[in-house]
């Protein structure tokens, strides 16, 4: 069967940091926009100038985007190592809804050189989690998303796919992100979103599989062996073709708390794996619909 290549490619929010990642000078999000902003609590009041982006003001910012082509600059392709062939550095749109481990090791790889391609929009369902945080340190704009009562500033499905459109990203990498991905982002991104899942699917998967709940359920059901997946995205939890998975074994006297960490350890490793191939357009789809990942040393192998 004859491996035929994924080639994708497509071009902020409530509150957004707007400002360039001084620590990869790769990286080419839009400019800075800052606006003052009061905040309340019990006890005080403070004065701050925080980075946001209201869905209010998207057409302004589509406008400042158009011009900034000198950013552009950023986005050349870059050698492949020992081939004379030429790719374009990828651009990256990760969603989380907790702490972002997984997307702190991909976003460090990206800064470290080892992925050819630069997180340049965080998208979330929670404005003050530990991802969205982390993300706001690094100058990487966060984007707010869905709307819901309790956080009435996200953006709706439509402006979600126009904004990532005007970030042109290439590959959305679903990181601990808790929310069904609606239909319009994945017609809008076909065979370009990928999650990870903490154990070994299809077992163990489906909506209300998902953090602790996971490993609970491995252990209880007396499972030797648990692990991580990475999956391509369609429209219901955990069903996408499955192209990469981590196994590491549930020793006799696990709890959930000691088999989690054990399988985010591999998590961590096999997310930059998998974004490192998916950079370098290694990922192929076998002629029976089946995803595969070209083996960089030797492209007659795929695994």
């Amino acid at each position: 069967m004859e491996p035929q290549s994924l080639f994708s490619g497509f071009c902020s929010n409530s509150i957004t940091p707007l400002y360039r990642n001084p620590q990869n000078p790769l990286s080419s999000s839009p400019p800075s926009l800052s606006y003052p902003c009061f905040n309340q609590s019990k006890h005080q009041v403070s004065f701050e100038i925080q980075y946001f982006l209201s869905s209010q003001r998207l057409r302004s910012v589509r406008r400042l985007l158009c011009k900034n082509s000198v950013e552009k600059v950023s986005n050349l392709v870059s050698e492949k190592e020992g081939s004379k062939s030429w790719v374009k550095r990828k651009r990256l749109a990760v969603f989380v809804s907790g702490g972002g481990s997984n997307f702190r090791s991909i976003n460090q790889a990206c800064i470290e050189g080892f992925v050819n391609g630069d997180v340049v929009v965080l998208v979330t369902n929670k404005h003050a989690c530990g991802g969205a945080q982390y993300a706001r340190d690094k100058g990487i704009p966060v984007i707010l998303f869905p709307k819901t009562k309790d956080e009435p500033d996200g953006l709706s499905p439509d402006d979600l796919v126009k904004v990532l459109r005007e970030f042109e990203v290439d590959f959305i990498l679903l990181a601990g992100y808790l929310k069904l991905i609606p239909a319009e982002l994945i017609r809008a991104y076909s065979r370009s979103i990928f999650n990870i899942h903490p154990s070994l699917l299809p077992s163990f998967g489906g909506k209300g599989y998902y953090g602790m709940k996971v490993h609970k359920a491995v252990i209880a059901s007396g499972a030797r062996y648990s692990g991580a997946t990475i999956h391509f995205v369609d429209e219901h939890y955990d069903t996408g073709r499955i192209l990469a998975q981590k196994i590491v074994p549930v020793l006799a006297n696990d709890t959930a708390e000691e088999l989690a960490a054990r399988v985010l350890r591999e998590e961590h490793k096999l997310y930059v794996e998998v974004t490192t191939a998916l950079c370098e357009d290694r990922i192929v789809w076998r002629e029976d619909g089946v995803p595969l990942i070209q083996s960089k040393e030797n492209p007659e192998e795929y695994y």
